[in-house]
């Protein structure tokens, strides 16, 4: 066999004539691109389960508070939910050991405020559900206004302001305009049909009714229906300011946990436990001290401490895909802008499929302020900030 008129193959290669070559050369090692496109997919999957989890949240705690009948009980059960998935399953994980990171005091000091202004944030969904506002356009108000508080913060604090171009500018006008769209195109409460309590409450003013049945049919029913009715009356400034709280301390949210994460050296663990911590503090304690001085009617029973369960599981779930996302090498900058874009389309199918809301009860300006909501949150995604470049040597 000839093997002068073998090809070229470099110095290295064995000569086909030579026969099979009798060390073949190992498997190449994934390169560095596979790696970056590996933990990519990580971080967006990490992100869709946060926008999930919050997405579901708002609908999922408007079942509770209306179990319960009551705008701390829910909250208490939210916290319990973080505790137990955000405290104690994270600790019994953590004392195997594998880990990476350690506790540091900036860390931990971040991380419970991280989770502070998650709980308050809670707080004021539910204080504004509670005021009547419907989660069908509260919570997409509280999504389209987090990005914008959370973009503003992450520049403040990394220092960014002058990367605030106009497309980033104007990603910021879409989410405020498509807020404002969904809040004044809102479905409106259908008009119910008169109760049999108010039919019979009109029989008796005619001559016929006899008084003693009278009596009883107006001491029992009437009072009974009184509550639910004044419940459901909106109150527009309360429900507008517990929205604008909710949005300001989720918008601040990744920017204070992003912070400690990495005070504590990238640790998973450690920033969800102080979350979990934070949470116990503000939604059990204060809320089981409050209920009777505040009065509150509310009463403890299984469908409402399920779904509010529910809805704590969804918001620690939720944080820890935040956690994940940031352990991905996801920044403030990108992930929660990602979320806050979705969760509103995700809250508003959750909704109208849980409620068995009407199609026709959706006005087309309404869903038009949905979708300018999520590309306001697309485009602020793509123009905003990222960091300084870094300074070239004199």
């Amino acid at each position: 066999m000839n093997c002068s008129r073998m090809p070229n193959r470099g110095a290295t290669a064995w000569p086909d004539c030579f026969g099979p070559e009798p060390f073949p050369a190992p498997a190449p090692v994934p390169s560095l691109e596979i790696f970056i496109v590996m933990q990519l997919l990580s971080m967006l999957a990490a992100t869709a389960l946060t926008a999930l989890c919050w997405g579901l949240y708002g609908p999922v705690l408007h079942f509770g508070r209306e179990g319960m009948g009551s705008a701390l009980r829910p909250f208490v059960c939210v916290g319990i939910a973080y505790f137990l998935l955000a405290v104690l399953i994270p600790l019994t994980l953590l004392t195997r050991g594998g880990e990476r990171g350690g506790w540091t005091r900036q860390g931990v000091l971040w991380s419970l405020l991280a989770g502070c202004a998650g709980a308050l944030g809670a707080l004021g969904v539910i204080l504004a559900l509670n005021f009547g506002g419907k989660p069908i356009y509260v919570m997409p108000l509280v999504f389209g206004g987090a990005p914008v508080v959370n973009t503003l913060l992450n520049a403040a604090m990394t220092r960014s302001f002058n990367q605030l171009k106009a497309p980033f500018l104007a990603g910021l006008i879409l989410v405020i305009t498509g807020a404002i769209t969904v809040l004044v195109f809102k479905p409106q409460p259908q008009p119910h049909a008169p109760s049999p309590a108010v039919a019979v409450a009109g029989e008796e003013s005619t001559p016929e009714a006899a008084p003693v049945e009278a009596a009883p049919v107006e001491a029992a029913p009437v009072p009974h229906l009184a509550a639910p009715l004044e419940a459901k009356g909106e109150r527009f400034l309360e429900v507008l300011l517990s929205a604008c709280m909710a949005l300001a301390c989720w918008g601040a949210y990744g920017p204070v946990l992003h912070r400690g994460q990495a005070a504590m050296g990238g640790s998973r663990l450690r920033p969800l436990i102080c979350i979990g911590a934070a949470y116990f503090l503000i939604a059990v304690l204060v809320p089981m001290l409050l209920l009777g001085p505040l009065g509150d009617t509310g009463q403890w029973n299984f469908s409402g401490v399920a779904w509010s369960l529910a809805a704590g599981a969804l918001g620690a779930l939720g944080a820890l895909g935040t956690i994940l996302a940031f352990a991905c090498g996801g920044k403030p900058f990108t992930v929660m802008p990602v979320v806050f874009g979705c969760a509103p389309v995700i809250n508003t199918l959750a909704t109208m499929t849980l409620a068995r809301t009407p199609l026709a009860t959706l006005s087309p300006m309404f869903l038009a302020g949905l979708l300018i909501v999520a590309v306001g949150a697309a485009t602020v995604l793509i123009f905003g900030p990222r960091a300084h470049a870094p300074v070239k040597p004199a």
